[in-house]
């Protein structure tokens, strides 16, 4: 089996220590205690364009839009065995520069992403929670990559920069993810040796116009 895996990690708040961090670093914690290696990257602050279905990188393997943000991170996404995307909520959705980052990363990039495993992960005040989660797995669910749950739905709550750290169980629910997001990943590693990878089928696209 691998000896090195890798996780990457998309904040997607504007705040570099708000309290999506908070539950990004109870995972963190526990990646370096189980030897991941793990990148966190801030999102939610850059200038990030929408997708303008320009189709550019079904011909040349990368987003046509030069904002050093999308295709720095592809080759970052294609060598990681996971994915980490976390936001905080707004009006029941993710961080629109997160989502942003999202639509593009994962429509340009060609690279195969099947059994990556993904992790999604929201911070609210209160409400919205359940439906940002949703919102975030859809893009996992389109690429082959199986999700990492936890004890709870992978949320954390906190309004005030730092209220997060008060609450026990959003942290507890942020590391029970992270010790399941390694034992997939290892899990997945070695069934790649034993089995390989599931079969694949070639793709069939239905639309309804006729």
């Amino acid at each position: 089996m691998k000896e090195k895996f890798k996780v990457l990690i998309l904040n997607g708040s504007p705040r570099k220590d708000g309290n999506t961090t908070v539950a990004v670093k109870e995972m963190e914690k526990v990646f370096a205690e189980n030897g991941v290696e793990y990148e966190t990257i801030q999102i939610g602050n850059k200038a990030i364009r929408g997708c303008i279905a320009c189709n550019y990188c079904y011909k040349n393997g990368k987003c046509s839009i030069n904002d050093d943000i999308v295709n720095e991170l592809a080759p970052k996404f294609e060598e990681a065995d996971g994915l980490v995307v976390a936001s905080p909520v707004y009006y029941a959705s993710a961080n629109a520069t997160l989502i942003a980052c999202l639509d593009r990363l994962f429509y340009s990039t060609p690279f195969d992403k099947t059994m990556k495993v993904g992790a999604s992960v929201v911070c609210a005040r209160r409400g919205g929670c359940s439906a940002t989660f949703d919102e975030l797995n859809k893009y996992f669910t389109i690429s082959n990559m199986p999700i990492a749950s936890s004890q709870y739905w992978n949320s954390i709550h906190g309004r005030k920069v730092g209220e997060a750290e008060m609450d026990e169980e959003g942290k507890q629910t942020m590391r029970t993810l992270a010790r399941n997001m390694v034992f997939l990943m290892k899990s997945i590693a070695l069934g790649k040796e034993a089995f390989g990878l599931p079969e694949t089928e070639k793709r069939v696209a239905t639309h309804f116009i006729h």
